[in-house]
């Protein structure tokens, strides 16, 4: 009889126990974002159940706000921690301002013709920005992606194929559109093989900010070949710098003519801005790949934050 007493015992401290826990809230995750490394986790081709990472720093004493989010994409080469530290480094008003994302391409690189990734890059940006809007201190309608040479190809094909109402503003440096992102008639979906076969409509009221040198050796300014990216026929074609800036701005719904000089030019720096500044070129004379390193940090949160010079 002890042992059916104490069967009886034992279940219903378990039935006080459940009913009690039944009775707090159950918080699914932290809701408010903090510093630290994130991550998604992804299958491909070349993984299964991969967990691909990215370091979030959000400012001190940011506590009782919502902030903007910035998502940089490093280059060819490149990897998540390096550009955060470099970036960071050099953007200290930035840093103090917006939640900063620095995200990291599989195999050091970003799937855009014939990288050594096979991986949903696309996907895993906007799996990122997804993430994000969940939490209290984010701006959920306010995520900039910015990314530099491979990273800014993949920024274009954000541009070109997101549906996601968060992303507001895309920079993208040393990098203008390719020739299979625009085939001179239409934008192009990449597709799961790389081959652009599907012509897409990006969606409208976007800005669009891009940063091109006149001597880069890698990206050609005025359009055509690279010499050295690879493409699955050869090397890349890439369109001229100007000219994609002008598909944009159509695209967002420009109906002018192309712009035949700078609408201002600052020191190297010749800027073509349509749309009172949404659009907006900056052509950096005599600089090459590195021709990021001429926009300043002002010049880019001027963009960011909607207050570039307007024009009349």
């Amino acid at each position: 009889m002890t042992f059916g007493k104490d069967i009886v015992k034992n279940f219903m401290l378990i039935l006080s126990t459940t009913l009690i826990a039944s009775s707090v809230p159950i918080v699914a995750a932290e809701k408010h974002l903090k510093s630290g490394v994130y991550h998604i986790t992804q299958s491909w081709s070349q993984e299964t159940a991969f967990k691909r990472l990215y370091y979030v720093n959000v400012p001190e004493h940011s506590d009782q706000q919502k902030l903007p989010v910035f998502i940089f994409l490093h280059g060819h080469g490149g990897n998540a921690k390096d550009a955060m530290d470099e970036f960071m480094r050099r953007h200290t008003t930035m840093v103090a301002r917006y939640i900063m994302v620095f995200a990291n391409g599989y195999k050091t690189s970003w799937n855009i013709m014939s990288e050594g990734s096979q991986a949903d890059d696309l996907g895993f940006i906007e799996a990122i920005v997804k993430q994000l809007s969940t939490y209290t201190n984010v701006q959920k309608d306010n995520f900039s992606v910015m990314g530099n040479s491979n990273g800014a190809a993949l920024v274009n094909q954000l541009a070109i194929e997101s549906k996601l109402p968060n992303l507001r503003n895309y920079v993208s440096a040393v990098s203008p559109l390719n020739i299979y992102q625009h085939d001179g008639k239409y934008f192009k979906a990449k597709g799961p093989d790389n081959n652009y076969q599907v012509a897409v409509t990006p969606m409208t009221g976007k800005r669009l900010m891009n940063i091109s040198g006149t001597t880069d050796d890698l990206v050609p300014y005025y359009g055509g070949t690279s010499n050295y990216i690879p493409a699955k026929d050869g090397k890349l074609g890439f369109v001229d710098a100007e000219e994609s800036i002008f598909l944009w701005a159509r695209q967002m719904g420009y109906e002018g003519k192309k712009l035949s000089k700078p609408s201002r030019i600052d020191g190297n720096l010749e800027i073509f801005s349509y749309l009172n500044g949404d659009v907006i070129h900056y052509k950096v004379v005599n600089e090459g790949h590195g021709a990021s390193k001429a926009i300043s940090e002002n010049i880019l949160l001027e963009f960011l934050e909607g207050d570039s010079e307007r024009e009349k």
